[in-house]
């Protein structure tokens, strides 16, 4: 298939579980009426709240939040790539940021766990240490779809770009990239990033992110964006809970890499 339908569902996640639940089954349902074949939510979707809270109600690939989008997807016959949730790892106290793909019967096809941990201190802002509740990942993953083959990131991966380079060696036409990408951050970074991803690699970068306050101390940025393969924003959300819907192409991208053959002028060097 050429072209598919992606929508970016945004979302202002609580510590509330069965609101998130209910707001992300609203934005899918919405999303599939509106024609999209591919819904993808951000970041931890379920809950954001304490770490205590966030590891006490880690969940398996058969708990409650998977299961509702195993569901959801095989109901609407779309594909549905729900963010990330936080997986029970082996490890006591800590967490997987487990971001799963699950397509139209309802079956999961790929399961990627975030490599990169968010440990930030923000000058007169928020401070943030993922690795004290999260264990990471340990490899990249590409999702093999009727749509393309789909690069899976999470958040801060967007700031190491030889992720993305191992993505497109991979085979990648398509990156996903969910989010709750802080708003001190993104109002610098957040598109000038995933822009020079989507140029870099000449990929699709979709980007959906977390919007506005979670609580009083956790702020995320939104703006979640469709970005084609030459760099142009094809579609995007502003602030708050919605969706933005987008085609997209893959001649688009072996049009891009016809034209500019960038990844074959590659070389090897020596390192200083």
């Amino acid at each position: 298939m050429s072209a598919a339908c992606f929508a970016l569902a945004q979302m202002t996640t609580t510590s509330d579980r069965v609101v998130n639940r209910t707001s992300a089954t609203r934005l899918i349902r919405e999303a599939a009426d509106r024609g999209a074949q591919v819904i993808c939510l951000p970041e931890m979707w379920p809950f954001i709240g304490p770490d205590a809270d966030k590891v006490a109600g880690a969940e398996t690939l058969e708990g409650p939040t998977t299961t509702l989008m195993r569901e959801l997807a095989a109901e609407l016959g779309v594909w549905i790539f729900p963010g990330s949730f936080a997986e029970r790892s082996e490890v006591p106290g800590r967490v997987y940021n487990c971001a799963p793909a699950i397509d139209d019967q309802g079956e999961i096809r790929a399961i990627y766990r975030k490599l990169h941990l968010f440990d930030i201190a923000i000058p007169g802002g928020a401070v943030f240490a993922e690795s004290d509740t999260v264990t990471p990942g340990d490899k990249a993953v590409i999702a093999d779809t009727p749509f393309g083959r789909i690069g899976m990131t999470v958040c801060y991966d967007l700031r190491f770009p030889g992720l993305y380079t191992a993505l497109r060696d991979g085979g990648a036409d398509i990156v996903l990239v969910p989010a709750a990408f802080t708003a001190h951050t993104g109002k610098a970074h957040w598109e000038v990033l995933l822009r020079a991803r989507a140029i870099e690699q000449q990929v699709w970068v979709l980007a959906v992110d977390q919007s506005g306050w979670h609580n009083p101390g956790r702020e995320s940025h939104g703006h979640s964006i469709a970005i084609d393969p030459w760099g142009d924003v094809v579609a995007r959300c502003s602030a708050g809970p919605g969706l933005a819907l987008t085609w997209v192409d893959l001649e688009h991208v072996r049009t891009v890499r016809e034209q500019l053959p960038c990844r074959g002028h590659r070389r090897d060097f020596e390192r200083p």
